[in-house]
């Protein structure tokens, strides 16, 4: 009988992906779900001929240069990743996947959730039912930022952005996008393409982040970027929290740049940011952009087919680096 590739599933996954697992790998699993340290991961290698890491295990440069030359392949529970030094993996000869296309639409359902809600100032309006203060009403109570038809500035349109502009199609908003290269038509859908980031902040009452976190676009959203936004506009963020200066983005609350803020990931994380707890116009959520039963399952099954085709001596599909 062929021995099965010992495979580490760093976190605790969706039920039918660990049956799945079980079944066709011999495989150890964190049911405790707790983080690992880099010390913890660099041992775990020697045992393992196989990782299924999310985003909260990092190898990084220093992490890679440790591990055990046994681990072949790192097969990702995600899109994003920007937690492994691609370069220095592929040079150990460690094959690294993704996991693309299964979380599209359950984070671009999140972007508008969080888009709707800091613009009808559902943190305040939820804190005032919820602690029985809500005792007055009027015409002026509560007005917020109607989303229909206004313009959606949308930056990095891959398969998450173009959801969202799908989506926010719907509320018939005005969609406006950048990207590191324009879409063919029948992908714009009738978004309009700006060739900088400068000249779509310019004309966004809404503002969406959907790009990858990359030395390019750490703390791309800084000072001088939330200057050049309409006053009163709404930022939304389901992509990384690298991507934004988070001191520049309470300078631009404070001064009502920025009118409110959705927020699902933050510089670090677990934890947030709790300067920004202070603030009633900023509705903010743990990072769950793609937690849905649904999608948790497809990440998982689509992390164990890069995992099969690997050890059935092909490329995997969603393989970023290769041997």
């Amino acid at each position: 009988m062929t021995q099965k590739p010992v495979l580490w599933i760093t976190r605790k996954l969706s039920d039918a992906t660990l049956e799945r697992a079980s079944r066709d790998y011999d495989v150890i699993i964190n049911h405790e779900d707790g983080l690992h340290t880099a010390d913890e991961i660099i041992a775990m290698s020697a045992k393992v001929d196989a990782i299924l890491p999310c985003h909260s295990e990092i190898f990084d440069a220093s992490v890679t240069a440790k591990l055990d030359s046994r681990v072949k392949i790192i097969a990702n529970h995600s899109v994003g990743v920007d937690h492994c030094d691609l370069n220095a993996l592929a040079a150990r000869g460690i094959v690294v996947t993704n996991t693309p296309d299964v979380l599209s639409d359950a984070t671009a359902d999140i972007a508008m959730l969080l888009m709707l809600g800091a613009a009808r100032r559902a943190v305040e309006g939820d804190r005032l039912v919820r602690s029985g203060e809500w005792d007055f009403w009027s015409p002026a109570f509560m007005v917020g930022k109607q989303v229909s038809a206004a313009r959606l500035g949308i930056i990095g349109m891959g398969r998450v952005g173009q959801v969202m502009a799908k989506r926010a199609r719907g509320f018939d908003m005005d969609v406006h996008y950048y990207n590191r290269s324009r879409l063919a038509p029948d992908l714009e859908q009738g978004a309009v393409y700006h060739e900088t980031v400068e000249s779509l902040l310019g004309i966004a009452d809404f503002l969406s982040l959907h790009c990858p976190a990359t030395p390019e676009t750490t703390g791309m959203m800084n000072t001088a970027r939330f200057d050049l936004l309409p006053d009163g506009a709404v930022f939304v963020n389901t992509a990384r929290g690298a991507l934004v200066d988070e001191d520049a983005l309470i300078a631009a609350l404070d001064s009502g740049k920025v009118a409110a803020a959705g927020l699902d990931c933050f510089l670090t994380e677990p934890g947030g940011n709790p300067a920004l707890s202070a603030y009633s116009n900023v509705f903010m959520l743990p990072h769950i952009g793609s937690a849905t039963g649904e999608t948790r399952n497809a990440m998982g099954f689509r992390a164990l087919d890069n995992l099969d085709a690997f050890f059935a001596g092909n490329i995997p599909k969603d393989a970023l680096t290769t041997v």
